[in-house]
């Protein structure tokens, strides 16, 4: 299932879209995917802000109520909160100035015209195109044999499930000569396997196949977790891992409902 996060001021186009979009193939055979409306510039910046879901692929109208620069302003919001979800955007004004700065000055991927022909189905292959690219990337990012998971400057042994930072073994932050426990690194592995997407409590609960698993034992292995990559940061002289993680990289908080995210 594929979550669309769309920004539209004229209902009469989201009417058009909507069954077509919800039901669309989208490469994983899901036969039915979320489709997250906004009407305004305003309420799609809040619901970004609070993060509770992260889309798979968000569609801008260009200029909204007046405003050319409407998805522009919503475009510079997406990129500094989720900046590796893709952004199409399907506006009235392809090839004009505005089209140009939606390329110049946003992340968008692509700018389809409302009014060409078969305008739904090329809004559907674009999509699907950017997701599969996307699934690619991920895979890339995150590269997976049978005895190790890699991501960037992290490393899992999955045969001693020891837990490697810039090549710096990750201790028990309580007691640096002691390993860390095998909860928090469970906890990192699925993080890491299901990047970029978030996991909440609940997912995250069946992952471990727990019955008892709340959101503050959650929170607990995370701030374990998150102290122990900051002490092996300052023994291999890197950067500090808590502020890695303020900025919007390593294990991200998102949104209210308990959930987090490893963004490389």
């Amino acid at each position: 299932m594929a979550t669309i996060f769309w920004v539209e001021d004229q209902y009469h186009w989201v009417n058009k879209f909507r069954s077509i979009l919800e039901s669309a193939d989208f490469g994983d055979n899901a036969g039915s995917n979320q489709l997250l409306v906004h009407k305004f510039v305003e309420s799609a910046s809040q619901a970004i802000n609070r993060g509770q879901t992260i889309p798979d692929v968000v569609i801008l109208d260009a200029n909204m109520n007046g405003n050319d620069d409407a998805g522009l302003t919503v475009s510079r919001l997406l990129a500094k909160k989720w900046p590796h979800v893709p952004v199409i955007y399907l506006s009235e004004h392809s090839g004009t100035g505005i089209e140009e700065k939606a390329f110049e000055q946003s992340q968008a991927q692509d700018f389809i015209a409302k009014h060409q022909q078969n305008v739904e189905q090329v809004l559907c292959w674009r999509i699907r195109a950017l997701l599969r690219h996307n699934s690619m990337q991920s895979e890339h990012n995150t590269r997976q044999t049978a005895d190790r998971i890699s991501s960037g400057d992290l490393s899992i042994d999955l045969t001693t499930w020891n837990v490697y930072w810039h090549g710096t073994r990750l201790m028990n932050p309580s007691n640096n000569k002691r390993p860390l426990t095998p909860m928090p690194r469970k906890i990192l592995r699925f993080l890491v396997e299901s990047s970029p997407r978030p996991l909440t409590t609940l997912q995250m609960s069946e992952k471990l196949e727990l019955d008892k698993f709340s959101y503050d034992n959650y929170r607990q292995h995370i701030k374990v977790l998150r102290h122990a990559f900051e002490q092996a940061g300052e023994k291999a002289d890197a950067e500090s891992f808590l502020k890695r993680c303020q900025s919007g990289k390593g294990i991200v908080t998102f949104g209210d409902d308990g959930a987090y995210c490893w963004i490389k």
